[in-house]
């Protein structure tokens, strides 16, 4: 991976041009990435079979112990939950909307049963800080080392809604300190 002066990456494949963004000037839409773009949440290292990918519209950002984070949540039932499980490190990569019949086949076919990165056509890359993939054709990366795992209890529930939610296999969470973001000059404050 090499950079350029302008903090650019020049990665076989990059199908965007993304920079590094220092964090006083990322900004995000935060209600509308998650409940309207989705992000696709890897682990696990490149190499064949070595992660998974799947698609997320649940989780947070925020700051946490002095440090910005990322919360994510995936069910055990999952083929992604062993493999966020196992790795020390997450990415979440944010797509032009035009991908979003791809995020939806990265969501509702498991890994298990389908080469999903194959059929969806997109190209993993190396990320800056984290073993775990990320994607040229993202428009924004995230790269998170776990720092913090819960498993749900429905007995915390407040609302009764959202035990409507659930049948029985209720998420773990994982916070992870964001160590990079990496994206398109629309993620930037000027």
């Amino acid at each position: 991976m090499v950079h350029d002066s302008g903090d650019r990456r020049l990665v076989p494949g990059l199908t965007m041009e993304r920079h590094r963004i220092p964090f006083a000037s990322f900004r995000m839409p935060i209600f509308h990435a998650w409940d309207e773009r989705w992000f696709l949440l890897t682990a696990g290292t490149l190499a064949p079979g070595g992660f998974n990918t799947m698609t997320v519209g649940w989780g947070a950002f925020g700051m946490m112990w002095n440090r910005p984070f990322a919360l994510v949540v995936v069910r055990p039932t999952r083929h992604t939950f062993g493999f966020v499980d196992r790795s020390p490190d997450f990415t979440l990569s944010l797509f032009p909307e035009a991908f979003q019949d791809k995020l939806e086949l990265c969501g509702t076919v498991s890994g298990q049963d389908v080469d999903k990165i194959a059929v969806s056509g997109l190209t993993p890359v190396p990320s800056l800080e984290v073993a775990s993939p990320s994607f040229a054709e993202a428009e924004l990366v995230l790269e998170c080392r776990k720092t913090y795992w819960h498993d749900l209890d429905p007995t915390h529930f407040l609302d009764p809604r959202i035990h409507g939610l659930y049948e029985g296999d209720h998420h773990r969470a994982w916070f992870g300190d964001v160590l990079a973001v990496e994206g398109t000059r629309d993620w930037e404050r000027h």
